[in-house]
């Protein structure tokens, strides 16, 4: 009798013992990082590089992110289908790639929409934002934390024709991404769109395959399109954003805390980038002036005429929920 309770005594403390081990195991392992693979176009030497460094510092505790940039994971309008797919968990996602699957998106993508990165940043923290939001969460699988600000788009060209109006840029091959909305975005400033991916850009300029492209300031700093271009029209047509972005079935699996952690960390970063683009531009137009470039402002409200025209016209327009310009011009 002693020796048959001495046996189960042992038994019991063993298993007892080999619980608290497989206990303490689980518990190391719901403590690991959660990975989040993030892709995006832009290069490492963007400012956008340093928005996610600075996100990724603020989760490290919780979540290890791996950056891939210059669309080395994912080319240039296809991380959308990554996050759909399950290939990706974060990414830059440009509207205009949104609205290819949800047509009400169109909107947002529409020259002279959007006044500046404020009016912007209003927009998607307002309650119509989040109605679109709520559309690219339901309809496209993508949860949205933010827009990324990277300034005003503005027209670089390599021939010396002066530009004062839509009518001067017709037949002008002028480089815009791949896809409907980029191309008629070309379209409504007047000139010959032509898709060809960002990465050939400056190759492009030099051979004299494209005889311009709409970018950002900074992006013609960091990717050194100035040096094959003689001028800058400053048509600021689009305030250029894209949206900090989690794949909607990610995100439903973190808990509430995790979401939090995760918004937080992108409002910061997010904030820093548009803070650290406003400077920038605001001392590039000098730069640029510097090195040589024809820098100048042509007829805005010309510009701004033709465009909305074309697009009240089009199609698109079709799609646009009833009275969204309205409610946008408002905020």
């Amino acid at each position: 009798m002693t020796l048959e309770l001495s046996r189960r005594h042992f038994l019991g403390a063993s298993l007892a013992a080999t619980a608290t081990v497989m206990a303490g195991s689980t518990a190391v392992f719901a403590q690991d990082a959660v990975t989040l693979k993030f892709s995006a176009v832009f290069s490492e030497q963007d400012i956008r590089a340093g928005m996610v460094k600075m996100f990724a510092e603020e989760l490290k505790d919780s979540f290890k992110v791996e950056p891939f940039y210059g669309g080395t994971l994912f080319k240039q309008g296809t991380e959308l289908v990554a996050l759909q797919r399950g290939n990706l968990q974060m990414g830059n996602i440009a509207p205009q790639d949104i609205s290819k699957q949800v047509p009400e998106w169109s909107v947002l993508t529409s020259a002279y929409l959007f006044r500046d990165a404020a009016h912007v940043r209003a927009f998607f923290a307002s309650d119509v934002g989040a109605e679109f939001k709520k559309m690219a969460e339901d309809k496209a699988g993508v949860h949205i934390l933010g827009p990324t600000y990277f300034g005003a788009r503005q027209v670089g060209l390599k021939p010396e024709k002066k530009i004062s109006g839509p009518a001067d840029l017709a037949g002008v091959k002028l480089r815009m991404p791949g896809g409907d909305a980029w191309q008629f975005l070309g379209e409504s400033l007047g000139a010959n769109p032509i898709p060809m991916a960002y990465a050939e850009v400056y190759t492009g300029l030099q051979t004299g395959a494209i005889d311009g492209q709409d970018n950002p300031l900074p992006n013609v700093k960091n990717m050194k399109f100035y040096e094959v271009m003689s001028q800058i029209v400053m048509t600021s047509h689009l305030i250029g954003y894209d949206l900090l972005t989690v794949s909607a079935d990610v995100w439903k699996g973190l808990t509430p805390d995790q979401q939090a952690k995760i918004q937080a960390a992108a409002d910061k970063a997010m904030m820093w980038s548009e803070e650290q683009h406003l400077a920038q531009e605001a001392t590039l137009v000098e730069e640029f002036k510097a090195a040589g470039l024809q820098v100048y402002e042509p007829d805005l409200d010309a510009f701004r005429k033709f465009a909305q025209e074309k697009y009240l016209a089009s199609d698109l327009a079709k799609s646009w929920p009833a009275g969204i310009l309205e409610k946008v011009a408002a905020l």
